[in-house]
């Protein structure tokens, strides 16, 4: 693929050059064997919305951050193992289009690109890169647990539970770690350890939790039922860090296209 770039100066001078857009907030990109394959702009549908991202694909990872100054800074950077990840393509809605998710055991969400080139184009690569990833350690499958895409929250007015509680400023939304359905706080009142996820419990809905635990089934159950009328497309599996709080980048990245070396 592109392993006459690994020792090369430019593959170096890349990778140096995204380490110090990210600066001290982000963590050290260079190793051994790493290879940049591409980066571009991305725009990725976070709890509370679509927002610009911008992606570099290496050969073994995936790195994202927000975007402070086009191709000069970024921050709260996301870095993903390429071998544990899946994609999976996801229909044009509205204004969204050219999308796709990926899917990890750790964190899933959805992405959109300009153009059906573009879309093509990185899933092409990220696929490739994936598989040779497997190929090197004889695995077939890139993972056996995955995290749940995110339902985001302007698509849950009420909790996605109960169907009884109206979110308000003091009744806030939370997310199940386990299926990604929004809810009330009674009704993520539990938590489960998951460990592809954290090391620590995370909050699972009361369904999840009953299904975890081995629980006879009760009447809550029957709320997955009504689960599939939300969008999965709008989805995603961003934490905290990804805030509607931070700057709006300057320079007009959405319309530039990616680069693959």
């Amino acid at each position: 693929m592109a392993d006459r770039l690994v020792n090369s100066e430019a593959n170096v001078r890349r990778i140096t050059n995204v380490e110090q857009c990210f600066g001290a907030s982000g963590q050290p990109l260079s190793a051994t064997g790493r290879i940049l394959i591409g980066e571009g702009v991305l725009t990725k549908m976070c709890r509370k919305g679509p927002k610009p991202r911008q992606f570099f694909l290496f050969n073994d990872i995936l790195v994202y951050g927000s975007i402070l100054i086009s191709k000069k800074k970024y921050n709260q950077q996301h870095i993903m193992a390429l071998e544990n990840i899946t994609l999976k393509t996801i229909p044009d809605e509205g204004s969204l289009r050219n999308g796709w998710q990926i899917i990890s055991p750790s964190k899933s969400f959805s992405i959109y690109a300009a153009t059906p080139s573009e879309k093509s184009e990185w899933m092409s690569h990220i696929a490739k890169c994936v598989q040779e990833l497997l190929k090197k350690d004889g695995r077939k499958s890139a993972m056996a647990d995955p995290s749940p895409v995110w339902v985001p929250d302007s698509d849950a007015p009420v909790c996605m539970h109960c169907r009884k509680s109206e979110f308000t400023v003091l009744n806030r939304r939370h997310h199940c770690r386990r299926c990604g359905i929004v809810c009330c706080n009674a009704c993520t009142s539990k938590r489960w350890l998951l460990p592809h996820q954290s090391s620590k419990p995370l909050r699972v809905c009361l369904t999840c939790f009953y299904k975890l635990n081995g629980s006879p089934s009760t009447d809550l159950s029957n709320d997955w039922a009504g689960r599939g009328n939300y969008k999965s497309a709008n989805s995603s599996g961003e934490d905290s860090s990804d805030s509607d709080s931070e700057p709006q980048p300057n320079g007009n990245q959405i319309a530039e296209q990616p680069t693959f070396y």
